[in-house]
């Protein structure tokens, strides 16, 4: 399982650059969410055309169905979470964004049969007492008014939506190829911003090289990279690590910001990061513990 271990990894710091990326373009929040999926969707067509066209042309109306949903999720996912962005700094909405690990597991646990422990639940209560730390200094001193208020809203409903996103990911990966998986949910995703943009108006055309440059690193980078590969390690962990996992993005996503951006770090994140990381290690090491007795006991 040292694989999907390491793609986790992998995963958090490809979409670590994410929010870097997006601050670096100069487009519509709508319009860097459609074209970072629509590139991600055509780096994975040729994948999907020459190796798996039987498993895409045999998926079915029920299947796809819920596949459509998924990628409606995910691109109200985008459009919320790229606009915050334009809202509130870049620590803020990306640890608001990631802050779901407990819709995930309580909705694992009871439904989806990744059964907790004591251990588990005290690893996710920690990493999300340390997203409260860091998020402090922004609730600190009224700034819950005005534009940063509406980019902590849409970010926290943007991470409501990241979490049925991973939970529907970890239902259907059972028994689709993570290619043909991410190819028709990212594929129905870039149909949903395409009706957005024209529906609200967005500038779609025409876009500097720049512009075009960093829309293809965000789909290289953290779709092909990032959520690619959560989409994946989905079919060997469970949601909530996996969920869980995610909150390593912000620790990643401040420290860029610091030195790409010149966003100054607070007091509040360098007291809140710790016990995030803390919270991911102990809401994994148990998993690990329970996968190895679970694949001892089925060789006895």
């Amino acid at each position: 399982m040292r694989r999907a271990d390491s793609a986790v990894v992998v995963a958090v710091i490809a979409v670590s650059f994410s929010s870097i990326l997006i601050r670096w373009s100069d487009a519509e929040p709508l319009a860097i969410a459609f074209y970072r999926v629509a590139f991600t969707t055509l780096l994975l067509f040729p994948f999907v055309f020459l190796g798996q066209r039987s498993e895409l042309t045999g998926l079915g109306r029920k299947k796809i169905g819920i596949l459509l949903l998924i990628g409606l999720v995910l691109s109200v996912h985008f459009s919320l979470w790229i606009t915050s962005l334009e809202l509130t700094t870049v620590a803020s909405s990306v640890i608001l964004v990631t802050a779901h690990p407990l819709l995930v597991a309580s909705i694992s646990h009871f439904y989806m049969k990744d059964r907790l422990t004591g251990l588990n639940f005290v690893g996710i209560f920690v990493a999300i007492g340390g997203i409260f730390v860091l998020t402090y200094g922004d609730f600190e001193g009224g700034s819950l008014t005005g534009t940063n208020a509406l980019g902590d809203i849409l970010a926290l409903v943007a991470g409501m939506c990241a979490g049925i996103y991973i939970l529907g990911g970890r239902k259907m990966r059972k028994g689709i190829p993570v290619i043909t998986y991410a190819f028709v949910v990212y594929l129905f995703c870039t149909i949903f911003l395409f009706i957005g943009c024209l529906v609200t108006s967005t500038q779609l055309l025409p876009f500097s090289d720049k512009e075009y440059i960093l829309f293809f690193l965000m789909a290289l980078g953290p779709g092909i990279l990032g959520h690619t590969l959560y989409n994946w390690s989905l079919k060997h962990v469970t949601a909530t690590v996996v969920s869980v996992s995610l909150l390593g993005e912000p620790i990643g996503s401040s420290i860029l910001a610091i030195l790409l951006l010149n966003e100054p770090i607070s007091a509040s994140v360098l007291m809140g990061g710790p016990f995030v990381l803390a919270g991911i290690i102990l809401a994994s090491i148990n998993f690990k513990k329970r996968r190895k007795r679970r694949r001892r006991a089925q060789r006895i």
